[in-house]
């Protein structure tokens, strides 16, 4: 277990005395378990949070698995939330004893749903569910995130192989739904997931505060416009391409300073690249941060440079924070902003287009308040209750199925008492290897 230790897990709870099954007995709640990779400062790692967050507790409980010690950021602060989160301890992706600890998880929490987030985590952890006794095993539902093109060759195999045989399967946009095999369209249901956009309203509350603090702590000088990149430095991100579109700009005088926030495998290189290009403070790496919304709040303008996507969290976020996006037209990003109403559009892979767009934005400031107000306009669609609630139906119906009865039979000991706190799963690290 890495993180804090989470609260003691409630097995079977009824729910409040008002909430009723057909025949007027209290409806225990849904077990439910969502397993991925990491909980790193990504985006799927973010929905997952926030799905976790807005989950109704008097219907569901909730727990959570990763998979990489490492990969840790967001634990604590889903523990905090009264979620019972389990580390399966791997160091590495190719550390697979975690499916045995994921199996073992299994067995022991009695879970209605095992939902798994992004292909690695699905690949291997549907094995543990396979193995799990038919009268006990859980149903499986997976996310796909992205456009599926970006796992490693192995990964995206077993995933495709498993994919077919999984209860349910959502995507969270259009183009995600598009890029899969014609086989799995039929039956992927498209979520659009959301963020809880009160944090950002109460920031833009005090946007002129925010504003001064984050260009002084970034030491923007008077007169630049600040651009925020918010993406991890991978190749798919284009950060290449937005290194070279701060160059364009600085060969035409153009008064920006870009701050991009993230870390990954090609963060060393890009750094590299930024010092052969000789951009000094024009462009400054702030790591990963948990201020995003704060970041985004007191910047003028969001920059996404990405060569694919499936739905950005970050471009929700300056959405819900009101400010001027320059997007690449990938993914689902063209589903969300339309050019010159609510951001800017540009080709993926081409820095002069980018910079042409930054040039754009940046020397005009009623373009920017027109774009940041229709960035806010378009924020509504990002109801993270409405996300929630629509994949918990998704929770219900399975567990309403055939095999719900098998799973959970209506006179057993754990239904008839309501808890079973002696038979509590430990916490994963006392888990046998």
């Amino acid at each position: 277990m890495t993180g804090p230790e989470p609260a003691p897990a409630q097995y079977d709870r009824p729910v409040d005395e008002g909430s009723e099954g057909q025949q007027g007995a209290p409806r225990r709640r849904l077990r439910i378990l969502l397993v991925i990779k990491g909980l790193g400062y990504g985006g799927a790692e973010r929905l997952l949070a926030e799905t976790v967050a807005t989950g109704d507790r008097d219907g569901f409980d909730y727990e959570v698995a990763y998979v990489l010690a490492t990969e840790d950021g967001l634990a604590a602060a889903i523990g905090a939330q009264g979620t019972a989160v389990h580390g399966l301890g791997a160091t590495r992706s190719v550390d697979v004893r975690w499916v045995g600890r994921l199996r073992t998880l299994i067995q022991r929490g009695s879970f209605d749903v095992v939902h798994f987030h992004l292909p690695y985590s699905a690949a291997l952890g549907r094995l543990a569910v396979a193995s799990v006794p038919r009268t006990s095993r859980p149903a499986v539902v997976y996310t796909e995130h992205s456009l599926g093109n970006n796992a490693a060759v192995v990964t995206k195999a077993i995933n495709g192989a498993g994919i077919g045989r999984d209860q349910s399967l959502i995507v969270v946009s259009q183009a995600a739904h598009d890029a899969l095999p014609p086989r799995l369209r039929a039956r992927a249901r498209v979520i659009v997931h959301g963020l809880d956009m009160s944090r950002a309203d109460a920031l833009l509350a005090r946007r002129d505060e925010v504003r001064e603090s984050v260009r002084s702590e970034l030491g923007i000088p008077s007169g630049h416009v600040l651009v925020l990149a918010v993406a991890n430095f991978r190749a798919e991100k284009g950060y290449d391409v937005l290194l070279d579109a701060v160059r364009v700009l600085h060969d035409r005088g153009v008064r920006v300073r870009v701050a991009a926030v993230g870390q990954g495998p090609l963060e060393d290189e890009m750094r590299r690249r930024h010092q052969e290009l000789g951009l000094g403070d024009e462009l400054q790496f702030l790591g990963l941060r948990d201020d995003v919304l704060r970041l985004l709040a007191g910047s003028d303008v969001f920059v996404l440079a990405s060569r694919q996507e499936g739905l950005p969290v970050s471009l929700m976020e300056a959405t819900g924070t009101a400010t001027p996006i320059v997007a690449t037209s990938v993914g689902g990003v063209p589903q969300v902003i339309t050019d010159g109403i609510n951001g800017l559009i540009v080709p993926p892979g081409d820095p002069v287009a980018l910079a042409d767009a930054l040039e754009r934005v940046a020397s005009d400031p009623g373009l920017r308040r027109r774009l940041g107000a229709g960035a806010k306009r378009t924020s509504a669609m990002f109801d993270v209750t409405s996300a929630t609630r629509e994949i918990e139906g998704i929770y219900r119906d399975l567990a309403a199925g055939p095999e719900a009865g098998a799973r959970h039979p209506p006179s057993s000991s754990r239904a008839a008492t309501g808890s079973a706190r002696d038979e509590e799963p430990p916490a994963i690290g006392a888990l046998p290897p």
